[in-house]
């Protein structure tokens, strides 16, 4: 093999130009612009790309005048991602919540004792020792759920009440008007009137404090879901457009997804997860799994995933996409 034949093994040449635009980060010489940095994100590759995928795709949504779903999990509200989604809600961004049960007890924590910083490596049986539980690198003192039984069971006499059955969105939207901090999901969607779907209102203190509660009331107090599930997804087919901006995955994620099945799927979808898709689960699945289901329609362009931790990335979706 000579010289030249090996070459064109190394160093093969191309045919053709790609017809795409220059990879180029944001430009640091002169005064800082958060804005321009973020535009540059589109031609920085990797996961900036995709965060500026899923800015066009939020900015398409409000244009098309979309009934937007925001789906996300309870650690959403544990970190300082509470006063974010609270802004999104206040501000008008968003018709549908869909989340779980630890976002509805942790929000009303939140509204009368803080959460506090911690450390990932941290001697746990010591953290038992002393009443607090570990969320990461956040912290949360047990006296919290001492507090958040107490300001339940007052809630609860007056829930049940008006009638011994209810649904979970008529839990969060009259639990939300009890509350006073204006950073509260809760409390901002009670005001706004957004729903706030919770499939799995029990799995949290919640349905700890629900199951006691109920033993003194001999099972007559009940939280049913069908009419909350028939009410989305009649809701959904009603829409002219659909968006959705699921933060996470699990249960949030596919109850935005499945009830936008009966529409058709969703036209506008922005994922954020770091979920792995090998394994099959829905938390790590892809739009494009999503695709073949039918749950999101088929459009290149109206669908992406940032695969990244939500406390880097969300913050920066809603300041360059939403206007606050």
């Amino acid at each position: 093999m000579d010289d030249d034949e090996s070459r064109e093994h190394v160093v093969p040449g191309s045919d053709e130009e790609p017809d795409t635009p220059d990879v180029r980060g944001y430009d640091f010489r002169g005064e800082f612009d958060l804005g321009a940095l973020l535009d540059a994100y589109a031609t920085t590759g990797f996961q900036a790309t995709h965060l500026a995928e899923a800015v066009d795709i939020a900015k398409r949504m409000q244009e098309a005048d979309a009934t937007v779903y925001l789906t996300f999990t309870s650690n959403i509200v544990s970190s300082g991602l509470r006063e974010t989604v609270a802004a999104l809600v206040r501000e008008g961004y968003v018709d549908v919540i869909i989340t779980t049960s630890g976002s509805l007890a942790e929000d009303v924590i939140k509204t009368a004792k803080p959460f506090k910083m911690g450390q990932w490596d941290a001697d746990e049986a010591a953290l038992r020792e002393r009443g607090i539980n570990r969320l990461g690198n956040i912290y949360v003192p047990s006296d919290r759920y001492v507090w958040l039984e107490e300001y339940l069971y007052d809630f609860f006499d007056d829930f049940f009440a008006e009638k011994p059955i209810r649904t979970p969105t008529a839990f969060a939207r009259e639990l939300g008007e009890t509350l006073e901090d204006e950073d509260s999901v809760l409390k901002q969607a009670a005001d706004n009137d957004v729903p706030v779907y919770c499939p799995a209102l029990t799995d949290s203190e919640i349905g700890n404090f629900l199951y006691y509660y109920r033993q003194g009331h001999e099972d007559d107090v009940d939280i049913a879901t069908m009419d909350d599930y028939e009410d989305l997804i009649e809701d959904g087919m009603l829409a002219d457009t659909t968006g959705l901006i699921a933060v996470g995955g699990g249960v949030p994620k596919h109850h935005a997804i499945m009830t936008n099945l009966f529409r058709g799927g969703a036209d506008y979808v922005v994922y954020i997860s770091t979920g792995m898709e090998g394994d099959g689960s829905l938390s790590g699945a892809t739009p494009e799994e999503a695709v073949s289901w039918g749950k999101i329609k088929e459009n290149e362009t109206n669908y992406t995933q940032i695969e990244a931790e939500a406390t880097l990335v969300f913050p920066l979706l809603v300041a360059a996409a939403f206007e606050m």
